[in-house]
């Protein structure tokens, strides 16, 4: 009898357990963040001007809400292409604002010119995410140039026109101050033409 009542006892724990297991191995996993690019997505660096386009991140949660105070760390390549932060590191840590966005802090691009991806990772409360921002460094304007001379194009229209005005002033110098002169009638011609031929020479 206490036989069969243990074998009856484990019949009915058996299955219980093995739901119990089953379930804890099947624990519900916690939501990913998401990572929206908001500006610097194919940004052009000028590496002359060492200049960088401005990049901002924002992190979202799974129904898209910004999340304040979520860890975002951006990434610069390790070689080729891409840059230093202005400390001279590759990597910076920020956290995300009351608008669940995160800057990149100014970046100063590298010498060499092709396409490069920063990345960046996102963490809050046990949560992660990853993204990556494709930019490329190029060569500015040539030294040639009047952009790279600090010429601005309004400069060169005021240069042209004080060129142009300095002409008009020569003109009227040398016609006697008068501006245009008046029409004159044509000089009197200097040869007789005759039916079937011609003659040069003062007229008779």
């Amino acid at each position: 009898m206490m036989c069969r009542n243990a074998l009856n006892l484990a019949v009915l724990i058996f299955p219980a357990c093995l739901a119990f297991a089953q379930q804890a191995g099947q624990a519900p996993q916690a939501p990913r963040l998401n990572i929206v690019i908001v500006e610097g997505e194919g940004a052009i660096n000028n590496i002359k001007q060492r200049t960088s386009r401005e990049t901002i991140v924002q992190v979202e949660d799974e129904n898209h809400k910004p999340i304040a105070g979520a860890a975002v760390v951006f990434l610069l390549p390790g070689d080729g292409p891409g840059g230093a932060f202005v400390d001279g590191s590759k990597s910076a840590t920020l956290v995300t604002d009351s608008q669940g966005q995160a800057m990149l802090p100014r970046m100063q691009p590298n010498q060499l010119t092709g396409n490069f991806q920063i990345r960046v990772n996102a963490s809050y409360q046990g949560r992660q995410a990853s993204a990556t921002i494709s930019q490329s460094n190029v060569a500015g304007a040539g030294p040639g140039s009047a952009a790279h001379a600090g010429i601005s194009g309004k400069a060169i229209g005021i240069i042209v026109g004080v060129v142009a005005a300095g002409a008009v002033g020569a003109a009227v110098a040398l016609s006697g101050g008068k501006g245009t002169p008046p029409n004159s009638p044509p000089p009197p011609p200097t040869g007789t033409i005759t039916a079937g031929s011609a003659s040069l020479g003062p007229p008779q």
